[in-house]
């Protein structure tokens, strides 16, 4: 189960070949940067954690941990198992890892906004 962290940029719709109007959702997907390999000798598990989004102010942790894999601070920095190949710390990562054709599982972050009626 390979990942890619992302954001939403936004709805736009497209036209297919039949004329019917299509809305989609505009994603910004990467790059993202390798920000720590996880092994099954040291941690008992083997994943990569990425990161995406540079912060613009950042504490001395995350600046820290950021340079190890001599990258910026990141606002999101999650944990995925199961990439294929060799990855080494401070790889980018970016859409062309899928192939074309291949389904995805997107999941997102609501705003939250209380009780709205």
């Amino acid at each position: 189960m390979s990942g890619l962290i992302g954001k939403k940029i936004g709805m736009t719709s497209i036209f297919d070949e039949n004329g019917k109007n299509i809305p989609c959702t505009v994603i910004e997907a990467g790059p993202c940067v390798i920000t720590q390999v996880r092994t099954k000798e040291v941690d008992g598990y083997e994943a990569l954690q990425l990161g995406f989004d540079d912060k613009k102010t950042a504490n001395k942790a995350a600046t820290g941990h950021a340079k190890k894999a001599g990258a910026a601070a990141m606002r999101k920095v999650v944990e995925f198992k199961g990439f294929e190949g060799e990855h080494k710390l401070g790889d980018t990562i970016t859409v062309e890892h899928f192939t074309e054709g291949e389904f995805i599982d997107v999941s997102g972050i609501s705003k939250g906004k209380g009780f709205q009626g």
